[in-house]
């Protein structure tokens, strides 16, 4: 993989490789309560790449998920990461703070997913 983010504290995984069963052990261990997505999203990408013959499906999946995992392995990162979530979400937030926290979350996915290679 490329170079890992500068962070006080270590990953709580190393970055597993890109295939469905090496992420769902990963989502498994580091956030076990977003497996039932993975597992659904999996299963949508089968079947759309199944009926288009196109394996796009199922690179965006990796691509997604190797994402989420990258997030969420770095504490500090996905602390963050859901911080700037909540407050985008924040109907009562103020709008700049909002848009802020909005185009922070676009920069860690954007980093997130430059450092798998997605």
């Amino acid at each position: 993989m490329s170079s890992q983010p500068t962070e006080a504290s270590a990953p709580l995984i190393p970055m597993p490789s890109l295939t469905p069963d090496a992420l769902r052990v990963a989502v498994a261990q580091i956030v076990p309560s977003r497996l039932p997505e993975l597992n659904e999203h999996l299963a949508s990408a089968a079947t759309s790449a199944q009926r288009t013959s196109s394996v796009g499906p199922l690179r965006a999946f990796t691509a997604h998920w190797g994402a989420v995992v990258n997030i969420e392995r770095w504490p500090q990162r996905a602390a963050r990461f859901h911080a700037c979530e909540e407050l985008a979400a924040d109907p009562l937030a103020d709008p700049e703070a909002a848009r802020a926290a909005t185009s922070e979350v676009g920069r860690i996915l954007r980093t997130a997913a430059e450092e798998i290679g997605a």
